[in-house]
């Protein structure tokens, strides 16, 4: 590693673009590119599992999961996201919580959460096997993980086009069959996936492509694992 603070300017980042991120997010997870992932997440994990959401943004996907009755604790890197996640709550959310941590220390005991949802969260770290490690720290064995990896179309990916000019960002490069690939190397099995595609990908073709070319196609793929 560099001695770029990667992390400190991803938290820049998140700071100046947290209005706008809450701006859309209602949008995102009711009927965008967010719209299947609680579904998903429920073909998995029981109703009143302990949650932790990490990269929540604003909140509205950890409200999401609360309203299904999850019992929630969300995390942002940002302190602007933590501050708007607070503004949605009120008294009657006891079981939705929020702290603002980086996911490469995180202020939680060992084997703390029955599930866990990353989306769009790791491809924000220098070191994804590092945060990786941390991650499942916190979740209990059996757990469930849902990380949701921004394929090779999703338009946040411009935060690393400068790279190619040598200078220094803030989104990490990694594919969805590099995530799967750590994933399966950290000892985790892959129970279940779905991609999330744009509007032009006409889904009747995708039955007949591999699964590698499907990710290729991608806005975002779903990867559910468990932790063993």
């Amino acid at each position: 590693m560099s001695d770029y603070g990667w992390h400190e300017e991803a938290k820049k980042m998140w700071n100046d673009k947290a209005s706008f991120w809450h701006s859309n997010s209602r949008e995102m997870w009711d009927e965008g590119s967010r719209k299947t992932i609680v579904p998903f997440f429920e073909q998995f994990v029981p109703i009143g599992s302990t949650v932790l959401d990490l990269g929540c943004g604003d909140g509205y996907g950890s409200y999401k999961l609360w309203h299904r009755g999850y019992d929630v604790t969300g995390v942002d890197l940002s302190n602007e996201m933590i501050t708007l996640c607070h503004h949605r709550m009120n008294d009657e959310m006891d079981q939705l919580m929020f702290e603002q941590a980086d996911m490469l220390d995180l202020p939680f005991k060992h084997d703390t959460f029955d599930s866990l949802i990353a989306i769009n969260s790791l491809e924000w770290t220098e070191v994804p096997a590092k945060a990786f490690d941390e991650i499942s720290r916190v979740i209990k064995p059996g757990g469930y993980l849902l990380f949701g990896i921004l394929g090779p179309t999703a338009g946040p990916r411009a935060h690393s086009y400068n790279r190619i000019y040598g200078e220094d960002v803030i989104c990490n490069t990694m594919m969805p069959w590099e995530f799967e690939k750590l994933a399966t190397e950290q000892g985790y099995s892959i129970i279940g996936s779905e991609g999330v595609y744009k509007q032009g990908v006409d889904k009747s073709h995708l039955g007949r492509l591999s699964q590698e070319l499907k990710q290729s196609l991608s806005f975002m793929w779903l990867f559910m694992l468990q932790k063993q």
